[in-house]
């Protein structure tokens, strides 16, 4: 009874905020909908043919030092400088993009996976009377639709709980979540709805129950990001873009117009990052897209010019998919420093964050242990008592730098718009600054709208809506039963292909290595919990992957899902890459330890092998100290005060369990912190302090002399007259 006064009295509340913001919409719409019916079809106007493979990158190169002068020069491989290129390209443009790393490897590989408008930002265009703010939120709107049509293997709507723990707040929330789906208009995804208390857990069983009032649930867009920068990439560049990675930007080159007597940017000085030449890049116009590099490039044009960028570091923690539902996300809108928290499902894990902070632009920013501990406390506030959420169930941590658009009166980056601005310099240098990921399209077009003003370019307009991105073309939801039909692949590892490549998958299953066994007949994982395969590996490469960092992180996305996993793969992938590029033992090597530093510091292992160290407190009571004493002496029978692989063998061997000795190794490696061959009876009770206190979770070691003890334990001896024999 009290649930159905609450959503009357909702209804009641509502109403008047909902007719209001009605009115803004349909103004809004009917100010836009000559412009959006004459852009329904753009993508088919498109006159530009489309090849239906990409160059290889050594033919990237060559087009960008042999051309004589391009019309468009993108500076920057993110979301946003791939979209400026592709919309050049389809316009007509000769178009060219530098990448000094690899694509999507700064902040467009390191979001929350999220295509949306902004709730909180709609809040904030109610509350404030903010035009900006709404006609942000609707173009976001606008875009994610259009991002789920075009790339629809990479992404898909994703439904959203908001829990409420208070009566008053149940309308409050209702009435902003509908006007979320009232400004989608007809791009809603799906219509949002309100549950009860019983409903609310039936749906999301992991959720605190206690003064639960009922809950929220709205639809957004979810989407692999990395990826899906990719994919723009590698479609630019079949319509005809020289686009390449690992080409950095040394200087910008400069000519003095005959007309006015002014200095005009005109190309680029810049370097193979793998060869190391060196090479000039001229183009009537330059853009700089590079994101928290922005005033980086700026400076490269004029040294006194003011910085517009105020860079905000997010992080953002994966752990177990036990977590969280299989296809329900949660949204915490007011947590304990009025941060937004988002805790979603993803690629069968569950992916938290994100935090909000200033910091310093680096092209390696690194998760911190104060972030992870806020972004767990937050989760522990949401979820039942009956979850334990343990600091060692984070698998990776990483964070990524937004390129926020400063605002001359705000006090901190909370209060920074997401706007994104389009500015042209004095010299003639197109930069596109701020802005997300979800709007990645329509800051493209407004930057090459700006660009064919400013440099009087031939081109007509933008035709990215509805221009469907690589892998697109040919899939549907059931084109994995075909992958497993065909080429005998597990059903898991299809679906994956399927979702990743979409119907490029075919080319991926078609270079997959026999198994060997009965089922499945083809596609050997790079590691047994994930539905990667080492054919992944050898297309990546052709997908213009050059280290075993762009395969860990960015093809695949392992780095991104579990560090050690990732870790355990490389040896693997070192050797496939090495093959089809020509590596050197030692070129190998270094790639291995490059990879090794990127998920140490990047993804979090630092901060995770940090929860076990030589300095560790034991903190355990006496009588679990001589529980885990007794454990120790199992294996340590010689009374040594360490064990060794030959000890754990030895016992192993009586149980019948067989473990190869390198995997041995691996196990007390991750144990022996003072790296001598051995575990001393010091750092198993350390170890046991640290999985007790949930610190470290999944340990090899503790599992493994668990078990043995166990098992040595059900032996007793049976008597001979019980025995069935003895005379």
């Amino acid at each position: 009874m009290a649930f159905q006064k609450a959503v009357k009295g909702t209804v009641l509340i509502g109403g008047g905020a909902i007719a209001t913001v009605f009115g803004l919409s349909q103004f809004s719409q009917y100010r836009n909908k000559h412009g959006t019916f004459v852009n329904v079809q753009a993508a088919e106007a498109v006159t530009v043919p489309i090849k239906r493979d990409f160059p290889t990158r050594e033919e990237q190169i060559l087009a960008l030092q042999t051309t004589r002068e391009f019309d468009v020069l993108v500076i920057g491989g993110g979301a946003t400088g791939c979209g400026c290129a592709l919309d050049a390209v389809t316009r007509g443009l000769k178009t060219a993009l530098l990448e000094r790393d690899d694509f999507s490897s700064g902040t467009s590989s390191r979001s929350t996976k999220l295509i949306h408008g902004g709730v909180r930002y709609l809040q904030k265009a109610i509350m404030k009377l903010d035009f900006e703010q709404y006609r942000m939120v609707k173009e976001a709107l606008q875009e994610r639709a259009n991002l789920l049509e075009i790339a629809p293997h990479l992404s898909a709507p994703l439904p959203i709980m908001l829990p409420v723990y208070k009566w008053w707040q149940l309308p409050y929330y209702w009435v902003g979540i509908k006007l979320y789906d009232l400004v989608a208009g007809s791009q809603c995804l799906k219509s949002s709805y309100v549950l009860s208390k019983s409903r609310a857990l039936e749906l999301f069983p992991m959720l605190r129950k206690d003064k639960l009032v009922g809950a929220i649930v709205y639809y957004d867009g979810q989407h692999n990001d990395a990826r899906m920068n990719l994919a723009i990439a590698l479609t630019a560049a079949r319509y005809g873009a020289a686009t390449a990675n690992y080409a950095e930007v040394l200087r910008l080159l400069k000519t003095t117009d005959p007309g006015s007597g002014k200095e005009r940017v005109c190309g680029a000085r810049c370097r193979d990052v793998l060869t190391g030449q060196e090479f000039d890049v001229k183009a009537k116009c330059v853009i700089n897209a590079t994101g928290p590099f922005t005033d980086s490039v700026r400076k490269m044009d004029d040294q006194e010019v003011p910085n517009i960028c105020q860079p905000s570091a997010g992080v953002h923690i994966v752990m177990p998919g036990y977590y969280s539902p299989d296809n329900m996300g949660l949204l915490d809108p007011a947590t304990s420093d009025g941060r937004v928290i988002f805790f979603l499902p993803w690629e069968k894990m569950t992916i938290a964050g994100t935090t909000d902070s200033p910091t310093d632009v680096t092209p390696h920013p690194i998760p911190t242990e104060e972030d992870i501990n806020f972004i767990l406390n937050e989760v522990r506030n949401y979820l039942s008592v009956d979850v334990e959420v343990r600091r060692g169930d984070v698998l990776a941590a990483w964070s990524g730098i937004r390129p926020l658009v400063t605002d001359p009166n705000s006090k901190d980056t909370q209060s920074i718009s997401r706007n994104h601005v389009v500015t042209v310099s004095d010299s003639g240098l197109v930069t596109i600054a701020g802005g997300k990921w979800t709007t990645y399209r329509a800051m493209a077009q407004d930057t090459i709208d700006a660009a064919i003003q400013a440099h009087d370019l031939n081109a007509g307009s933008s035709k990215t809506i509805g221009l469907q991105l690589q892998g697109a073309e040919d899939w549907s939801p059931t084109l994995y039963i075909r992958l497993v039909q065909d080429y005998g692949l597990e059903s898991e590892v299809a679906q994956h292909l399927a979702s990743t490549y979409g119907d490029k998958a075919f080319e991926v299953a078609k270079i997959a290595q026999v198994t060997g066994r009965r089922w499945p007949i083809v596609g050997k994982r790079l590691v047994s919990e994930f539905p990667y395969i080492e054919a992944e590996v050898i297309y990546g490469v052709k997908e213009y992957a050059r280290t075993a960092v762009d395969m860990i992180s960015r093809r695949t996305r392992l780095a991104f899902l579990n560090v050690q996993a990732a870790e355990e793969a490389l040896p693997r992938i070192v050797d496939i890459m090495g093959k089809e590029l020509n590596w050197s033992e030692q070129k190998k090597k270094e790639e291995l330890e490059a990879a090794k530093k990127f998920l140490y510091y990047e993804m979090g292992y630092k901060v995770k092998s940090d929860q076990l160290t030589d300095s560790s407190e034991i903190t355990l009571v006496p009588s679990d100290i001589e529980r885990y004493k007794k454990r120790f002496h199992m294996f340590d029978k010689d009374k040594k005060g360490f064990i060794t692989i030959l000890d754990v063998q030895r016992v192993l061997e009586s149980i019948s369990v067989q473990i190869d000795e390198k995997t041995l190794h691996d196990i007390l490696n991750e144990v022996d912190l003072n790296k001598n061959g051995q575990v001393e009876l010091i750092e198993f009770l350390q170890l046991m302090s640290a999985i007790q206190k949930g610190h470290v979770s999944g340990s090899r070691l503790a599992v493994l002399m668990k078990t043995a003890e166990e098992n040595l334990g059900q032996r007793v001896v049976i008597p001979v007259d019980r025995s069935g024999g003895g005379l």
